[in-house]
């Protein structure tokens, strides 16, 4: 099975050992019938809020042949700021596709409504499609730590990979930091693609956060 480049580089930072891993926004579900045939996982969950597409998948799942002690896997049509987990399992939370204020919104919603703090550790691999600068920051604001993050570039577009938890007691990075390798010239038209972008949304607005991107990202450069 192929998989895009982005989905490629979020299964590339599933680690072995989770009980129910939680295929998010999934669309299709590519990435978690990759993980279910692939990945050492007891229980695979797709999620979406189109009915049309989840009545699709759950048909083309029923076609799939697991060999025996594979994961098994269920489909729920509902909105993903709605989910909630077994704490007494481990859980991985794949959130991927979607726009930074989208993110932002359920990622407060699933903690706010699983209550880590009371209940539970719980960790997400999340890959905006857009401002993660702003996704960074609101992470912080969430309590989550960094696990690991990386760059990928698929189609001409880069994206941000990252892997956090509620018992990471690493910071996340505003513009990353274990992710970049300046040696590699993609990695280094990334980071001039996103000086560009915030030297016009700077000049275009004059709003300090603007400013405070540029001037982090800039770092980078020098």
């Amino acid at each position: 099975m192929t998989l895009s480049k982005r989905l490629t580089a979020i299964a590339e930072l599933v680690p072995d050992g989770y009980d129910e891993i939680w295929d998010c926004c999934c669309d299709h579900g590519l990435l978690g019938i990759y993980l279910l045939k692939t990945a050492h996982v007891n229980n695979v969950h797709f999620v979406d809020v189109v009915p049309e597409l989840m009545v699709k998948l759950e048909n083309k799942l029923r076609g799939i042949a697991l060999n025996k002690g594979q994961a098994t896997w269920q489909v729920h049509c509902k909105d993903v700021s709605q989910l909630s987990v077994d704490h007494s399992k481990r859980n991985l939370m794949i959130i991927a596709g979607v726009g930074g204020d989208l993110l932002i919104s359920l990622l407060t919603a699933l903690l706010q409504a699983n209550n880590t703090s009371k209940q539970g550790d719980i960790e997400f691999i999340i890959c905006p499609v857009h401002h993660c600068y702003q996704v960074r920051h609101e992470c912080q604001r969430l309590g989550l730590g960094l696990v690991a993050e990386k760059i990928v570039c698929d189609n001409n577009r880069f994206y941000e990979v990252l892997h956090l938890a509620t018992h990471s007691k690493q910071p996340i990075s505003a513009t990353g930091q274990q992710m970049w390798c300046l040696d590699n010239i993609e990695h280094i038209t990334y980071l001039n693609r996103l000086v560009a972008h915030y030297t016009r949304m700077q000049q275009q607005s004059q709003q300090g956060y603007f400013q405070q991107a540029l001037n982090a990202y800039n770092k980078l450069l020098n």
